[in-house]
């Protein structure tokens, strides 16, 4: 977002900004949604170490990227083999936060809440706010009580909504959307003020089960109100 921060680590990182054409040198500040491996790929975080990501070794690695994550899945990561050497060399500082417990970063308000997912990692949702505000909702399914009551009172607006729809035609109960989940969704947040005609959606995450091909999905969303993502769409809101 705005070059700035970066949603999950996961074993593309460094291909996307190879071929995305973005910096990653410069991005500093990492939000990670929960710590499956398609979402936190740690290996990737190699390449910011001296040796890997300069021919002089004594050169200075790229800028510490600060990693945010929920306590368990903050396990993981402090798990991880080289976690110790990643930290001790500067490449990787990392930041334990809780649902609904707003912080700050790169100048955007950022507040955590809770995904419906894979309970055992504490998997998040984030809105991040600056000029606009933006709500990332993946992985997740139809949002949890306690997320929606935050949503009905905070009612923050959303210029941007970015959901999950790993099921595309399907569902996929406890842990992803489908299309219907999404409609579900987006009425809800109109329904409570957080969203509106105005308010751009995105689906995302798709899943070779959810029994379309891109080109497929995109007519059946459209009328629903949704842009079907693709690797290296950009959008400005």
């Amino acid at each position: 977002m705005d070059n700035k921060l970066l949603l999950d680590f996961g074993p593309d990182t460094n291909m996307h900004a190879v071929t995305g054409g973005f910096d990653a040198h410069n991005i500093n500040t990492c939000l990670i949604t929960h710590g499956h491996s398609d979402h936190l790929y740690l290996e990737e975080m190699h390449i910011r170490k001296k040796g890997f990501a300069y021919a002089d070794a004594d050169k200075n690695a790229p800028a510490t990227l600060h990693m945010y994550a929920s306590p368990k899945t903050s396990d993981i990561i402090r798990g991880y083999d080289e976690y110790e050497s990643l930290e001790e060399c500067g490449a990787l500082k990392l930041h334990e936060i809780k649902a609904f417990e707003k912080f700050e970063a790169e100048g955007f308000e950022i507040t955590p809440l809770e995904a419906k997912h894979s309970v055992v990692l504490d998997p998040l949702i984030y809105i991040i706010k600056g000029e606009k505000c933006l709500l990332y909702a993946h992985d997740t399914d139809y949002f949890t009580d306690a997320t929606w009551e935050y949503l009905e009172k905070n009612k923050p607006y959303f210029d941007f909504v970015s959901l999950d729809c790993t099921g595309m035609l399907i569902d996929y109960p406890g842990s992803h959307m489908g299309l219907k989940g999404n409609e579900e969704v987006k009425e809800r947040l109109i329904k409570i003020g957080c969203a509106d005609e105005n308010t751009i959606f995105v689906i995302n995450h798709f899943s070779h089960n959810g029994k379309l091909i891109h080109d497929e999905l995109v007519p059946v969303a459209q009328e629903k109100g949704f842009i079907v993502a693709y690797d290296g769409l950009e959008i400005e809101f």
